[in-house]
């Protein structure tokens, strides 16, 4: 059998609509990445190796760089992104909030109560080669 999935479920009149957490998690990643000055996405959420290696669902979660709370009436998400040299990280946090939001909302109807963004590193320009 498959793996176990959490799916966020949406009643409706004809039926329920249930939308799995890595749809919600792949919407969340390719609107964070639209946004200017992110650079890429985090690998690690924190926590020790251990725990993350004997957590699958952890693994998870930390191998696509977002944290999704579905316990509640809204969704919370957590994104562990990196940020270019240059942009100032408060700036491109904001504009990653409002993006993520906008996306998930928009695509699921799923209420979103929070977007916490955790920034993990700055990412350096590549330098021309000679």
């Amino acid at each position: 059998m498959g793996e176990s999935r959490e799916y966020m479920t949406l009643p409706e009149e004809n039926g329920s609509i249930n939308i799995s957490e890595e749809v919600i998690a792949a919407i969340a990643v390719g609107a964070a990445r639209e946004v200017e000055g992110v650079s890429g996405m985090m690998t690690a959420m924190g926590g020790s190796v251990t725990d993350l290696l004997n957590n699958k669902k952890n693994a998870q979660k930390v191998a696509r760089g977002v944290k999704i709370d579905m316990t509640g009436v809204d969704l919370v998400l957590d994104l562990y992104l990196t940020v270019e040299f240059g942009h100032p990280i408060p700036e491109v946090a904001e504009n990653a909030q409002k993006a993520v939001a906008s996306a998930v909302e928009a695509m699921t109807g799923c209420q979103v109560g929070a977007v916490n963004i955790h920034v993990g590193g700055v990412t350096m320009p590549e330098m021309p080669k000679a």
